[in-house]
């Protein structure tokens, strides 16, 4: 039997080879000259990203596919649905770079690994989003995880770095097992890993319990990627033990890179299951909203409370996958709120790394007594910050719970819609308590801003108003790319 090769599309994969591409050609300039490379890495990784930023927009309504077997399924799509979460990939890069640069001199850990590994780890996000068979979405699963295991513990030898890594890479290598055990269920009851092909042969032969069981798997497994409770439990730790910047990198990262593979798989290849994964998907959402906001009223420390936090949000989003097996709108709900997220939580740890002084050092709460007296316009930046991770309008944020509500009231989840709301209005308690310190005590805190940072903290806060004031045009962008991902996935 004569092998056809696959027939290959370059354009779908231009925004991945620049990201990775860039990392390798960082890789060889440190063999050649490790000072070069070091004060080449910040500028070299941003040109790398802005090309895969700009190259996913020219992408937008192309609908391409790569590596099509003749007679088979096409194993990556280039849709808007994968183009939307390329641009949130390439911005929080971009964003990652603006705080790490200074930060990373301060501590005494600039070193061009950094970049690289975020640079590779960012490909395995992309490779998430465009992926559309499950073996390839477990390989941008490890392409994605393995250099955040190396990122955690980039501050060795403090003890809590090391702690960080090691609690990071176990139970992500767990979490990774039962996903590929999910896959192998899946692949026995449909004899194929393609998306499309699981959802043909489940039409063809019915839902069977080895399906059943297959999903199952994947969702816990993805569970852990996204810190679903209660598969949290290694959030707290491993935000708090790695350097910020990392933190702040991972909290939205990989946790976007998690939920664009989930929405693909759920979506795609297993909609006739959608009735049972939507229950399991809601209760899921009810949980990790409960932990996640209740947990963090008693952190001390803002890198454990916005880790908490991070779970939390994570169930806000859940809320809108469970609606997305019967409404659309679920989709671009969470695309919308993932984008909104991304552009605040970045913020608000860009301000947590200007109040770090030294690292370890100013992380408690207790830390941003007064600065408001200080540093007026940060502190207002902050403020803006904590109120739209609550849902106060006019910010993102408001308009991300909104989408999200919308979504879950019009698929008959009246009940998760609740327990959202009821969980926003506990999570005013901690993030406003960030605002009562700064403005309501005096102190002696103390924020190191350089260029970079303030530049960051400034186009966060301004994408997190643009988003509250013209919600309506960013969501008509978040529905188009639903919409066309269906389309083009439907025809490949």
């Amino acid at each position: 039997m004569d092998f056809q090769a696959p027939a290959i599309d370059y354009l779908v994969l231009l925004p991945l080879l620049l990201v990775a591409g860039m990392g390798m050609l960082l890789m060889f300039i440190d063999l050649l000259n490790g000072e070069t490379a070091r004060r080449a890495a910040p500028a070299l990784t941003v040109a790398g990203l802005f090309g895969a930023l700009i190259s996913s927009v020219a992408l937008w309504d192309s609908n391409r596919t790569a590596f099509t077997v003749p007679g088979g399924f096409p194993m990556l799509v280039a849709d808007n649905f994968a183009m939307a979460l390329n641009v949130i990939f390439a911005i929080t890069g971009i964003l990652t770079v603006l705080l790490a640069v200074n930060y990373l001199q301060r501590t005494g850990h600039d070193r061009p690994e950094f970049y690289m590994l975020m640079l590779f780890s960012l490909s395995g996000m992309m490779l998430m989003g465009m992926a559309n068979d499950l073996i390839l979405i477990f390989l941008a699963l490890e392409l994605l995880s393995i250099p955040l295991y190396i990122m955690a513990g980039l501050a060795w030898p403090r003890p809590e770095s090391e702690e960080s890594a090691m609690k990071y890479f176990v139970l992500g290598a767990f979490s990774s097992a039962i996903f590929v055990y999910g896959i192998a269920l899946i692949y026995g009851a449909t004899g194929t890993t393609a998306l499309p092909g699981v959802v043909a042969a489940l039409n063809a032969g019915g839902a069977t319990l080895l399906a059943l069981a297959g999903a199952a798997m994947i969702l816990v497994g993805f569970g852990f990627k996204v810190a679903a409770a209660p598969f949290h439990m290694w959030t707290p730790d491993v935000y708090e033990g790695a350097p910020t910047v990392v933190t702040a990198f991972m909290s939205v990262g990989a946790k976007v890179g998690g939920f664009a593979a989930l929405l693909r798989i759920l979506i795609v290849a297993l909609p006739m299951l959608g009735p049972t994964w939507t229950t399991a998907v809601s209760v899921l959402a009810a949980l990790t909203m409960i932990v996640g906001n209740f947990l963090a009223i008693v952190q001390p420390n803002i890198k454990r409370m916005l880790g908490y936090s991070s779970i939390a949000h994570a169930g806000y989003i859940l809320i809108a996958v469970a609606a997305s097996a019967t409404n659309p709108d679920g989709v671009s709900a969470a695309l919308f709120y993932m984008f909104a997220y991304a552009f605040t939580n970045l913020g608000a740890f860009a301000v947590a790394v200007a109040v770090e002084r030294k690292e370890n050092v100013g992380v408690l709460l207790d830390d941003y007594k007064g600065l408001a007296k200080r540093y007026p316009w940060i502190a207002i930046a902050m403020a803006f910050f904590m109120l739209s991770l609550t849902g106060v309008p006019p910010t993102g944020g408001f308009a991300a719970k909104f989408f999200v509500f919308r979504s879950a009231i019009e698929s008959g989840l009246l009940w998760l819609t609740l327990v959202g709301v009821v969980t926003s209005v506990i999570s005013g308690y901690y993030y406003l308590r960030v605002v009562f310190l700064m403005y309501m005590y005096d102190g002696e805190g103390e924020m190191v801003l350089k260029p970079a940072l303030v530049s960051a903290v400034v186009v966060a806060a301004l994408a997190t108003l643009l988003l509250g004031l013209l919600p309506g045009t960013w969501f008509d962008l978040a529905r188009q790319a639903v919409m066309q991902s269906a389309q083009a996935l439907a025809g490949g």
